[in-house]
């Protein structure tokens, strides 16, 4: 049960930890949020390439061979690309967004489904060990922080007070319980399952890393400073090997 109530716990702030700070994020001047956002979204890919890289990926070798981690990684970015064209992943890092139309129903299923993967995601790794929970819900958040304030610009956008466009993310974010508490019970039924979720979820992680952030990083549409990109998704890829060496 402690096992779980971390789970929870760290899904929770992979989740709502990002909310929190982008609601924060929301009330700044303009001028000021079109700034540090795009800045997030750098360190954001750092962090997540570390994690799936360096930290999910090697946990899932420990355990399998490498043919079948790769097989399972190259099938989970299959199935990420079919789900965005399914609009079920959906993904907004500034204040105009004008993916899949930004309609504000798109923003509650593509939100609450991301969130319940990122559950998933973040459960499994507890499940391997604390500390690889704790690094994944911290690259979780950093991607969510930008996310969320997209999120939130468009629900305004579609004129949605700022207390109902925050609640409805809070409401999303929920879903994170229900993709770890899924993940929990998976596991503990057919525990030969976890390290095959590791992979899958190492290709959440890379997919939104490189079919969505960077490419917006490389057109320049988020931070048109090419060193600073560099300089903050190594940052991000940095705070991944220091925790794992601290906790090492």
């Amino acid at each position: 049960m402690h096992l779980l109530a971390t789970a929870l716990g760290l899904s929770l702030l992979g989740s709502c930890g990002g909310l929190l700070v982008a609601s924060s994020l929301v009330f700044f001047p303009a001028r000021v949020r079109t700034r540090l956002v795009p800045w997030l979204v750098s360190y954001a890919v750092g962090a997540l390439l570390g994690v799936a890289l360096l930290a999910l990926l090697p946990e899932a070798l420990a355990e399998l061979p490498p043919q079948a981690v790769f097989g399972t990684l190259l099938f989970g970015i299959l199935i990420f690309f079919v789900l965005e064209k399914l609009v079920l992943l959906r993904h907004c890092h500034t204040d105009d967004c004008h993916v899949h139309g930004a309609a504000a129903p798109l923003v509650f299923i593509g939100d609450a489904f991301h969130n319940f993967l990122d559950g998933a995601i973040i459960c499994t790794a507890v499940l391997t060990s604390v500390p690889l929970g704790i690094n994944t819900a911290i690259a979780v958040a950093a991607h969510e922080i930008p996310q969320e304030v997209g999120d939130v610009a468009v629900l305004l956008a579609a004129g949605y007070s700022r207390g109902r466009a925050l609640l409805l993310n809070v409401i999303t974010g929920i879903s994170g319980i229900v993709g770890a508490l899924l993940a929990f019970a998976t596991v503990e039924i057919v525990p030969g399952v976890r390290p095959y979720v590791l992979a899958i979820s190492s290709a959440s992680l890379l997919y939104i890393a490189m079919s969505d952030l960077i490419p917006d990083l490389h057109r320049g549409e988020i931070d048109a400073s090419g060193l600073r990109q560099v300089a903050l998704i190594a940052a991000g890829i940095f705070t991944v090997v220091a925790f794992e060496r601290m906790i090492g």
